[in-house]
């Protein structure tokens, strides 16, 4: 059973519009879900409430967490038999229907909609044109807007709600939290023992060690952040990602990209291109999570079967899991001399893409990466998906010039939901390759 904080509390007993502007990981959709929860149980035949975020995923993690709470506290009101609860739509027996939507790009997906209560998720990454569905969807229930975000950079609405408390904005109640604050006061109990807050603790201090100040000012204080930029513009995106998803035969010239998923909740992704002349043209974006090193190898071998790859780009330079999924896939006599090995920390002084180790390298190849990818971008020589995942990954991407006394300034590329375009960046440097033909293993 969850222990609400204080400040839980006070957000669920406020009415009308709210927006909570917060540091990750302190239970932001926990109280929200509850908040919708309790909503739909006491507000009987009321008008839909909606989730939205830039992705499904996104959307689905808060609707889950409500649908959650709904069975823990009111199981008999939620409708079975062919009005049972799906991955858009619970239905309460009282009449109240709860709706879970992506709103990609343009928000398309709402505008058909009458809303009752919104619930906007991941609300600093929304765009623009997705604003403007909204409030029309909003207009005859006078129903409460809530919103919820970590802020990304000092743009866009989420961030012009927050700080703006003018007549168009008076309407909100604001609740800002650090994640600092809520590990080390957060009253220990059953759901949040004190082992969990020592080891809380001492990840923020890890993080204070690593990043930035200005990065972690933005993901655990809450802080809105002018110096920290989008790597990707919207408009660049938009540009790009028109490509729909499409079968290859083998007599492509193919290429497959990955960034290796960890045990646990992080995702791996395998990004697929063809090339045609000089056009790169992703075909494939898919998104796999728990995998085992030897799973991701048999998938690296499944796709080579169906698609022949003509280079295979993993990031295994940095003692990181790939080197374990590139050792494995070396002993495979099918795919071993597809084998790419790119480290994400370094770039070869002597470059050679028919030999794995590259003893003569320097930095920043990470950043070369990025930059590739997005030169490629801006001369229109690569389409990519028009996906709400990969989409959402490359609006993620910030950067930030790092000063550090008596050093060099540094380029420092970074994001919270990089793993797609993490995946693309090592995809889109086939490009580097003068292939043209096919690889064809001889035995």
């Amino acid at each position: 059973m969850i222990i609400y904080d204080d400040w839980q509390l006070e957000f669920l007993e406020t009415k009308g519009d709210k927006i909570l502007c917060c540091g990750r990981q302190i239970g932001k959709s926990e109280v929200c879900a509850k908040d919708a929860g309790d909503y739909a149980i006491n507000n009987p035949k009321s008008k839909p409430i909606v989730m939205i975020a830039p992705t499904e995923r996104q959307a689905y993690g808060l609707f889950t967490k409500t649908l959650n709470y709904l069975l823990e506290t009111s199981p008999n009101l939620i409708a079975s038999g062919k009005d049972r609860p799906t991955k858009e739509r619970i239905k309460l027996k009282n009449g109240v229907e709860i709706y879970c939507l992506p709103v990609g790009k343009d928000g398309l997906g709402i505008r058909f909609l009458t809303i009752g209560r919104l619930y906007v998720d991941e609300a600093s990454r929304i765009p623009e044109l997705v604003w403007d569905a909204i409030e029309p969807a909003l207009l005859i229930t006078g129903g409460d807007e809530i919103l919820l975000s970590t802020p990304f950079g000092s743009v866009g609405m989420f961030y012009e709600v927050f700080i703006n408390k003018d007549e168009a904005y008076n309407s909100f109640t604001r609740f800002s939290q650090t994640s600092e604050k809520v590990i080390a006061e957060r009253p220990i109990s059953e759901s949040w023992t004190e082992k969990q807050r020592e080891k809380a603790l001492q990840k923020l201090e890890q993080a204070k060690k690593r990043w930035s100040v200005k990065k972690y000012a933005q993901e655990y204080l809450g802080e809105f952040v002018a110096d920290l930029h989008r790597w990707f513009s919207d408009e660049l995106i938009y540009k790009c990602a028109t490509g729909k998803r499409e079968e290859l035969d083998k007599t492509t010239i193919n290429y497959l990209g990955c960034d290796i998923a960890r045990m646990g909740e992080d995702e791996g992704t395998f990004e697929i291109f063809k090339k045609v002349k000089n056009k790169i043209i992703q075909v494939e974006n898919i998104i796999t999570t728990k995998r085992l090193i030897t799973e991701t190898r048999d998938k690296i071998i499944e796709l080579d079967n169906k698609y022949n790859f003509k280079r295979i780009f993993i990031d295994a330079g940095t003692g990181g899991l790939g080197v374990s999924v590139l050792d494995i896939c070396l002993e495979v006599q099918s795919i071993k001399r597809k084998m790419v090995a790119i480290n994400n920390s370094t770039r070869p002084l002597e470059w050679n893409p028919d030999k794995i180790d590259n003893p003569k390298s320097t930095g920043l190849f990470k950043n070369d990466l990025y930059e590739n990818l997005r030169a490629l971008m801006e001369q229109d020589l690569i389409t990519l998906l028009d996906d709400d995942e990969i989409i959402a990954s490359l609006q993620s991407v910030q950067y930030e010039y790092v000063i550090t006394e008596n050093q060099e300034t540094r380029l420092r590329i970074w994001g919270d939901y990089t793993h797609i375009v993490e995946g693309i960046i090592r995809g889109a440097w086939c490009n580097q390759y003068k292939d043209v033909k096919p690889f064809i293993e001889t035995f």
